[in-house]
């Protein structure tokens, strides 16, 4: 630890949450983040540490690279661009909400053990600010959405940005570069193999943009209004021309209240939209109230299906996969809304 040399690695932000409290105030997060800031010093100090030696900016070793990525979505273009040389596992798996998510002692220890830790950023890991904070001034700590340009990004009131960038494919193919450079900084031998990969991956992505694009076709204009559990697809709808209203915020810890469901009751029947969507990391009440909501005023709408939103599917499927995710949710929203 104090090393403040941290190379290309440098944090570029601290994700430090949404700044709302919920339940216990703010006391309660306070101590929360004293507690996770000892547990990253004990970790630190006692734990095997990254195999790399020397400078926090380049890798010793002589096996794979150990990372540690917080999302699925994040771990995916790690794998995809380091390939071999990179051994990749991820904290959050299938139906975590990252906005909630508090580390364990094992994900401290884990995070302390890496030789790289790659994370979202933009603030999606609110709880886990501290800890990537203290861990990257000994180790490479990469927020990957970061480096996406601050005019491709969705402003939000306070001054804060929605994180959900990976809903616009060709967005979020833009982070395939951060990760690129950051391991070819981190290990230069490798440069050209990360570099192969990397344009193999985006060539993928490119692919899977054109096939969003053509499904949203096929959905009649007056239907492009997607609604959701919370405000996840703001991306999404700006880049395929689709109109989206959340029930909650962009982060879950926000509550939706009787006015907001009102107002969604009113549009769905007015635009006589058939279908309203649930997502696989958050609570599907306030979108059943939805449902009911709409049919006491006579409009049937029902649930056109699970879409995810802030975690992919299981490992091992198809939605375990960042294009497999992005196919299951476009084909759901375009069957459900033809």
């Amino acid at each position: 630890m104090g090393h403040e040399q941290r190379g290309a690695f440098a944090i570029l932000s601290v994700a430090r949450g949404s700044g709302r409290c919920g339940p216990g105030g703010i006391n309660r997060g306070r101590r929360f983040g004293v507690v996770l800031v000892a547990l990253v010093a004990t970790a630190s100090g006692c734990g095997e540490g990254p195999k790399s030696g020397g400078s926090p900016s380049t890798y010793g070793g002589d096996g794979p690279i150990g990372v540690v990525c917080t999302t699925g979505m994040v771990a995916e273009v790690v794998e995809r661009v380091g390939g071999d040389r990179v051994s990749v596992s991820s904290l959050m798996g299938a139906g975590v909400d990252p906005h909630l998510y508090k580390p364990s002692p094992g994900d401290i220890t884990a995070l302390s053990g890496a030789d790289a830790i790659f994370y979202s950023g933009l603030h999606l890991e609110g709880k886990m600010g501290d800890v990537l904070e203290r861990l990257g001034r000994s180790k490479p700590a990469v927020p990957v959405a970061e480096g996406i340009p601050p005019d491709r990004l969705i402003d939000l009131v306070g001054g804060q940005v929605d994180p959900h960038a990976w809903f616009d494919v060709a967005l979020w193919s833009g982070v395939i570069e951060v990760v690129r450079d950051a391991l070819t900084d981190f290990d230069p031998a490798s440069a050209a193999d990360y570099a192969r990969n990397a344009e193999a991956y985006r060539a993928e992505l490119a692919g899977l943009d054109a096939e969003v694009r053509s499904r949203i076709a096929e959905i009649p204009e007056g239907r492009r209004l997607l609604v959701t559990a919370h405000d996840a697809f703001g991306y999404f709808g700006r880049a395929y021309g689709v109109e989206v209203r959340g029930i909650q915020g962009i982060s879950t810890e926000s509550e939706a209240g009787v006015r907001e469901i009102n107002d969604l009751v009113d549009l769905l029947v007015a635009r006589r939209i058939p279908a309203v969507f649930v997502e696989s990391s958050v609570s599907d009440r306030n979108v059943r109230a939805l449902v009911e909501g709409c049919e006491a005023r006579g409009h049937r709408v029902r649930i056109g299906g699970q879409l995810y939103s802030d975690a992919m599917g299981e490992a091992g499927t198809p939605e375990g996969t960042y294009p497999g995710m992005v196919r299951h949710n476009v084909d759901t929203i375009a069957e459900a809304l033809r």
